[in-house]
């Protein structure tokens, strides 16, 4: 299935919806998932991940994987960085039900989780949104806040100027929202009480000193050991919610910083936001309290969305049909 039937058959909503409950069903017990197998080259920056999984329930559910290789190269391209597919399986014939395109869902999952998140965990009346980054997923970002939590206001700041006004006119066209651009990360986030950063690097743009207190921060862009948005101290001075606590403890280096440099115990808890969701753990405690969601992405999110996705399809008549069998 193709980008736009991806987008057609997973609206904004069901994408909330699905990820939601998958998150539930993995922090109680209902999903089978290693931590994601990832290879590099050695050669260039680009990464090979393959992510495979079992997610239980009466829908959404079965076996299946994402594979997806990430090439930062294509931002210049105007092509998307992360390049893949999510496979999923029949749960009685174990015949592939689809393959789909893997960039369009990891856009909508992404976005959708920290929608989830932000609806848990930000303060009630927090709206005056800072994006960090201009491409793919602040998009999908804004959209999906959008529907849960209106913005007042929102500051976006990305390196290269162009794109960044290139993404005020697709927001004001496609989202029906003024943006204004700033000139550092400090100016965006200034007073923000919600952030979210989609922005790949290795050096930090977030400080602790960036942030007001009560923020409520979606970290998406690292998603790799090396990669860090936020500060050791700016992660510190948060409490910290994961989606995987096996997988952020063996791959976030915005989780092992703060530890590293002796800022936060090795013990810190890291709670996950399934745990939220189920009413094992309070989530925000204070208005003062900053809170940050640190987004790696799970097969499952990814393969529940898979399942929904091929259920809309035969239901939108979109797609098309290939006899694997033969």
């Amino acid at each position: 299935m193709t980008g736009d039937q991806v987008r057609e058959a997973f609206p904004v909503a069901e994408a909330h919806r699905v990820v939601a409950e998958v998150m539930r069903r993995f922090s109680a017990g209902d999903v089978v998932q290693p931590v994601r197998t990832v290879l590099g080259s050695g050669r260039d920056a680009s990464l090979f991940a393959a992510m495979p999984c079992h997610v239980a329930g009466e829908s959404d559910a079965g076996y299946g994987l994402k594979a997806v290789l990430h090439a930062p190269g294509n931002s210049a391209r105007g092509l998307p960085t992360h390049v893949g597919m999510v496979v999923v399986f029949d749960p009685e014939t174990a015949q592939p039900l689809a393959m789909i395109n893997g960039a369009a869902v990891t856009a909508l999952r992404t976005a959708a989780a920290s929608a989830v998140a932000t609806e848990a965990l930000a303060a009630p009346g927090a709206g005056d949104l800072a994006l960090i980054g201009a491409g793919t997923q602040a998009r999908s970002h804004l959209l999906a806040l959008r529907d849960i939590r209106p913005p007042r206001r929102v500051r976006l700041w990305n390196r290269g100027r162009p794109r960044a006004e290139e993404f005020v006119a697709w927001a004001r066209a496609k989202a029906g929202l003024d943006v204004e651009v700033a000139d550092t990360p400090a100016d965006a986030l200034r007073g923000a009480d919600l952030v979210c950063t989609t922005v790949d690097t290795v050096e930090p743009v977030v400080t602790a000193a960036d942030l007001a207190d009560g923020v409520h921060i979606n970290a998406v862009g690292s998603s790799v050991p090396g990669k860090r948005e936020l500060d050791a101290a700016a992660v510190a001075s948060c409490s910290v919610f994961v989606d995987s606590r096996e997988g952020a403890l063996r791959e976030s280096s915005e989780i092992a910083s703060p530890v590293e440099e002796g800022l936060v115990p090795e013990d810190r808890p890291l709670p996950e936001l399934g745990e939220v969701l189920l009413g094992k753990h309070p989530g925000r405690t204070s208005p003062a309290e900053r809170t940050l969601y640190k987004s790696l992405g799970m097969a499952a999110q990814d393969v529940a969305s898979g399942f929904a996705v091929v259920r809309a399809a035969r239901r939108l008549g979109i797609g098309t049909e290939v006899d694997f069998a033969c």
